[in-house]
């Protein structure tokens, strides 16, 4: 049987590097131009991986090129990795492997379909997510889960704790489903479209901190949006102050020890951040 896997993230490249500690292969790999990944933040190479273990790679813009649906059809692909790419693959993509695309969400589908699941999930005061392995369709995560790993989200959570565990869960995941790909084993279920929810992307600029804001508001969003993502913000004296991490105090602290927030029920006290011109 043979694998591809198309990805040009770190989650990508863990599941990978999950697969050949199992003693599996891959066939073929998909990602993007080497100038593309140094404009894209969060992109890794796949140069050093593919070579170390003899892979052929694939580099194109778009998941949907002519390129990338040739190659899989002439390494004789059985099934197909898309991981972590923010590009929708086509009904021809989907249908080029000979047993179908297997695509990985952040979250326990059917909940929180769609984009930024992982500053979502702190935003929203989850206690918990995970980790969903579906057949690829032509909807937006809406084909048969083939394997879940739940996720616990603590009270301090952050994005940059939280991916790690979210990444560590792909690697547990995805061991198993290729064990059971290999063997044939594998048996999907419906998603429950009465649970089913949609989050919308996330941009830069919906990290700006405001007063009319609870400390509880700007406490998950400092935790959300932080490294890896682009930080939560406020604009002072002509200055962009990104938080990357501070503290909730219901009262007016008596000496300023970091940049101080006014909210509607109390004070956010910048602990880590940075100070840009505008």
């Amino acid at each position: 049987m043979k694998f591809a896997f198309v990805t040009c993230v770190q989650i990508g490249l863990s599941c990978m590097e999950a697969i050949y500690d199992i003693n599996g292969e891959l066939d073929l790999i998909v990602s993007i131009p080497d100038e593309k990944a140094k404009k894209k933040s969060g992109r890794i190479y796949v140069d050093e991986f593919a070579s170390t273990h003899n892979i052929p790679i694939v580099k194109s813009n778009h998941i949907n090129d002519e390129a990338v649906v040739n190659a899989i059809k002439e390494h004789e692909i059985d099934w197909l990795f898309i991981i972590g790419w923010s590009q929708i693959a086509s009904k021809e993509v989907i249908e080029a492997p000979n047993l179908g695309a297997i695509g990985a969400h952040p979250t326990l589908l059917p909940i929180g379909r769609g984009r930024a699941a992982i500053p979502w999930a702190i935003i929203k005061g989850l206690d918990k997510t995970g980790v969903s392995f579906f057949k690829m369709d032509e909807g937006v995560d809406t084909g048969l889960i083939l394997g879940q790993e739940e996720v616990p989200i603590l009270s301090d959570e952050t994005s940059t704790t939280l991916y790690q565990k979210v990444n560590t869960a792909h690697e547990t995941l995805i061991k198993k489903l290729y064990g059971d790909l290999l063997k044939g084993t594998v048996k999907g279920w419906k998603q429950d479209e009465a649970k089913a929810t949609y989050w919308e992307g996330r941009k830069p600029k919906d990290g700006e901190i405001l007063n009319h804001m609870t400390m509880e508001n700007v406490d998950r969003l400092v935790r959300a949006t932080t490294k890896p993502y682009p930080g939560a913000f406020f604009i002072q004296d002509d200055k962009k102050i990104i938080v990357w991490k501070g503290v909730a105090n219901a009262q007016k602290l008596a000496r300023k020890a970091s940049f101080e927030i006014c909210l509607k029920d109390g004070y956010f006290y910048a602990t880590n951040y940075e100070v840009l011109d505008i």
